[in-house]
């Protein structure tokens, strides 16, 4: 196999194993900063015991995402130097803030947080989460610009003497329309997998009839957050949609494997065939005007096709094949927005029974609701295959093609073995964190702290002297 595809196939795999924890890490931080405010506010010892356990299950998340991020940072010395070389002068800000400031934010006051319980006074034990959470969410807005500028390159100038791009306006990278609405749709999108996960676990907790009261309380914080949350996230990612079509037409069209420019076009739910080379799927259940509507935001617009798109990239940079894999875009586009769209229903069904006073004993919804745990993650992995995949042969949108950014130094032996170790090593992290999150998922209440408050009221400072 090629050294570029070995490459790929590696960055690939730590790119999405990494980012199963990250949107759990960004959205659950919020939500047990919440947990947190709603003690702080009541002192109900409930409130306090929700906080612990769900944030135990942060905690988790968090050491796992560190770790899997760690090897990200190692591959682009070790298999794409040529990549870092090129855009080094402008990826240098965006990922130096966020270790220098978003990280160390996060870590320091997470620490502060984890020791500070009965330590730190209550208001500033409070603010230390809220900013644990903070800090999560600005780490993902640099890292986001970053990946945007790989999508529409922006405030850069060409250095004439070594033909590599300079950042010239750090302002230009964080009001790319690409940054803006995509880093939107992360946030959302890490709300929607942190509130799942909480309805997941507190669902669970329910069919064993053990704390009701105290999960009752969560399921309905994580209806109360998904329901807008997830209908928000569909309305984001359809703009999303609309900008990207702008920038970066070809991929669009491959998302809906239409090869030849329409107007008005169709949008279809499903189809048979599609491969790389099939320019004629069965194409089922179609829905008239919808694509237009997706791509241009307009009710008749023209979708231009892979064909006219592949001709006029010819033209501007040369002979090649400027089209994406187009059956891996249009399943993955698919996959995100059909899991999108049900987790949705799913928020709505629940604030239905939490209306009608039914979510607790509704043993079908509980059930739905603990397994809905994997849709997140899978609508995560598409989303970010649909986004990556689009964009190739690219590794920076017409300024550098994938294959010329990996190290040249590195055997295709080299990259097989090391995909061999990575798999190794993640199928153990993996097993390792099943264990944990089941074990604490399951006995998070049962499990006394140490330094717990008393249930009563707060003990009376002595006199000293």
């Amino acid at each position: 196999m090629d050294p570029t595809d070995l490459a790929r196939i590696q960055f690939a795999t730590t790119t999405i194993y990494h980012f199963v924890f990250v949107p759990v890490t960004i959205g659950l931080a919020f939500l047990v900063a919440i947990l947190h405010t709603q003690w702080y506010r009541s002192g109900d010892p409930d409130h306090r015991r929700l906080t612990r356990f769900f944030g135990t299950l942060l905690l988790i998340n968090i050491a796992v995402g560190v770790v899997t991020g760690l090897v990200q940072e190692f591959q682009f010395g070790m298999n794409w130097s040529a990549y870092s070389r090129f855009v080094g002068d402008v990826f240098g800000a965006p990922l130096a803030m966020e270790g220098l400031a978003a990280f160390f934010l996060e870590s320091t006051f997470l620490g502060l947080w984890i020791f500070g319980w009965n330590v730190l006074p209550r208001r500033v034990h409070l603010a230390t989460i809220w900013l644990v959470a903070i800090g999560a969410s600005l780490s993902a807005a640099f890292i986001m610009a970053a990946n945007s500028w790989m999508q529409h390159p922006v405030g850069y100038t060409t250095n004439a003497q070594t033909g590599r791009p300079e950042l010239s306006s750090i302002g230009d990278l964080f009001t790319n329309p690409v940054f803006v609405w995509g880093y939107v749709h992360v946030i959302l999108a890490s709300l929607l997998t942190g509130a799942v996960l909480m309805l997941a676990v507190s669902a669970w907790q329910l069919r064993r009839r053990e704390h009701g009261e105290l999960f009752h309380s969560s399921v309905k914080l994580a209806i109360v957050v998904l329901v807008p949350v997830s209908i928000l996230a569909l309305g984001v990612g359809s703009h999303l949609g609309v900008v990207e079509a702008e920038y970066q037409p070809m991929k669009i069209s491959a998302a809906e494997a239409q090869w030849e420019t329409c107007q008005p076009c169709s949008f279809s739910l499903f189809q048979i065939g599609g491969g790389r080379n099939d320019e004629t799927p069965t194409q089922l259940l179609e829905v008239p005007h919808l694509l237009s509507l997706l791509a241009t935001g307009t009710w008749n617009g023209q979708v231009e096709g892979l064909n006219e798109l592949q001709a006029a990239d010819v033209q501007r940079y040369g002979d090649g094949n400027y089209v994406p894999n187009v059956f891996v875009q249009y399943w993955s586009m698919r996959v995100m927005a059909y899991l999108g769209s049900l987790i949705a229903l799913l928020a709505l069904w629940g604030a239905w029974l939490l209306y009608r006073r039914k979510l607790a004993v509704s043993r079908v919804f509980l059930f739905v609701a603990t397994w809905s745990v994997l849709a997140p993650v899978l609508m995560n992995t598409a989303g970010w295959m649909l986004t990556e995949n689009g964009r190739q042969p690219w590794i920076v949108q017409g300024l550098m093609k994938t294959a010329d950014g990996v190290s040249t130094s590195v055997s295709t032996t080299e990259l097989a073995i090391s995909i061999g170790a990575l798999v190794v090593v993640y199928v153990l992290i993996g097993i390792v964190y099943l264990f944990l999150m089941l074990r604490y998922a399951r006995r998070g209440l049962e499990l006394e702290h140490a330094d717990d408050e008393p249930a009563g009221d707060p003990p009376t400072p002595a006199i000293t002297y």
